[in-house]
């Protein structure tokens, strides 16, 4: 049997299911390039033996608490509650490091945080009038996840990689004034990914104020809150008070990505018809049981004996990573200092953000930077980024680059820069004609027309 395209979901063929791939397949292509594109944690400080020793703490907690060898078996081994079985330790964990008092029949145990994402836009959207809001470049992966469950996005742009409100207040007026419903919007408030920047306080406060008067609700992703230094100011979660906040939480940027176990928040009460209410989370975790039935146990435990030998403080787990991404930005900065001083920077048109942690910074160019650039810089200059225009679903972003640092040793990062520089300089003022010719001819040579060639703006 062959099938038609076009009897399968549209997203199938939309160019946001192909961005991470594209990234692993350009990768494999060059694997001597220096690759700024993984937004994946360091992994020189993991141990395998530590994830024995993870596993022998849990069963050790069980025990504890009055488990017996079957139940600490099953624990392991069989199918859990949908909801997950480490919810009052992830609670004791917000406790610990953010001062936040949750209920753990507010939790969910998710997949990581992309499940989280999936099962609380298929929870709360309900017609095609209902609308995601997305401060803008963001996360690929709730495009996508959007795009699957089609929720139509609205793109609230940032002005100078900040997130102003008053842009965020004219845009849920503007979809009520067209008769479309702003159900939530998305943030990264911390170390976002793509741009890396963190909200301050005021626009945190102010966010928050935004959707309590205008009744929307704030999906507040926190994977890479403990990727910096500290101090850092409080999640969104803590400063709510009028529950608009279902945060979305992960340990795969903190422990490790190879256990793929994240959480949400969801403490805001659901009214049904008969006038009784329940928690958003119980429905949340009814949507799971359809879609990946429970967590894995196994995984579970790891990360519960991971929180156990910190007392739930996962900035103390994070400590030492945290500090090797602090290196890693500071050198990365002074390498692209070094490589393009500041007179170099005005002729070219080259500029970039100064993020204080995390995984990512912003270089904005004076050229396209699509995947015809992506390709002739992995080919002819070995290294490797992702074109920001990745992160916006409407379009935006096409002369700017996105640098993740967190997966680099410090020799990389010094050979990566200079090759990353010598591209840059390659496609300035004078070559810029005949670098627009060669993005031209790649998307020609697709099949695609020119600036689209495999363009996933």
């Amino acid at each position: 049997m062959v099938l038609d395209s076009t009897t399968l979901h549209s997203s199938i063929e939309d160019p946001v299911l192909d961005r991470m791939n594209f990234l692993n397949e350009i990768t494999f292509a060059f694997p001597d390039a220096v690759s700024f594109a993984p937004g994946r944690p360091y992994d020189g400080f993991f141990e395998v033996e530590e994830v024995h020793g993870y596993l022998r703490r849990y069963a050790a907690y069980l025990g504890s608490r009055g488990a017996g060898p079957a139940e600490v078996r099953s624990s392991f081994y069989q199918y859990g509650p949908a909801a997950g079985q480490i919810r009052e330790l992830i609670a004791h964990s917000l406790r610990q490091d953010e001062e936040l008092e949750v209920a753990p029949e507010s939790i969910v145990v998710t997949v990581g945080a992309q499940e989280a994402m999936f099962l609380v836009l298929r929870t709360l959207f309900a017609t095609p009038r209902d609308v995601l809001l997305l401060v803008t470049p963001c996360y690929v992966g709730i495009i996508g996840a959007a795009r699957l469950l089609d929720i139509p996005v609205v793109a609230v742009p940032e002005r100078d990689g900040r997130l102003v409100v008053a842009d965020l207040d004219a845009a849920v007026r503007a979809e009520r004034a067209a008769g479309r419903r702003p159900r939530a919007v998305y943030v990264v408030p911390d170390h976002a990914n793509p741009t890396g920047s963190t909200l301050d306080l005021e626009t945190r406060t102010a966010l928050l104020e935004l959707a309590g008067r205008q009744g929307l609700l704030v999906l507040e992703d926190s994977p890479y809150r403990f990727a910096g230094p500290g101090p850092r100011p409080p999640m969104l979660k803590a400063l709510d008070r009028a529950g608009c906040v279902v945060q979305l939480g992960t340990y795969s940027k903190t422990l490790f990505p190879g256990a793929r176990v994240g959480y949400l928040v969801a403490d805001q009460q659901v009214r049904d018809g008969n006038g009784g209410v329940r928690l958003l989370a119980q429905d949340v975790a009814k949507v799971k049981s359809m879609v990946t039935v429970n967590t894995s146990t196994l995984s579970q435990a790891a990360a519960a004996g991971a929180l156990l030998s910190a007392d739930g403080r996962l900035s103390e787990l994070s400590a030492r990573a945290a500090e090797h991404y602090r290196r890693s930005m500071a050198e990365t900065l002074a390498q692209l200092d070094r490589r393009l001083p500041e007179s170099r920077r005005r002729a070219l048109g080259v500029d970039w953000n100064r993020p204080d942690g995390g995984f990512f910074l912003t270089l904005r160019t004076g050229f396209r930077t699509g995947v015809a650039a992506l390709e002739r810089s992995a080919r002819e200059f070995g290294v490797i980024w992702t074109p920001m225009e990745f992160f916006h679903p409407h379009g935006g972003g096409e002369q700017d680059i996105r640098l993740s640092i967190s997966y680099l040793t410090p020799r990389q990062i010094v050979d990566g820069t200079e090759r990353l520089a010598r591209f840059v300089e390659a496609m300035g003022p004078a070559s810029h004609d005949a670098g627009r010719r060669t993005e031209s001819d790649a998307a020609r040579d697709a099949g695609t027309g020119s600036g689209t060639e495999r363009d996933p703006s």
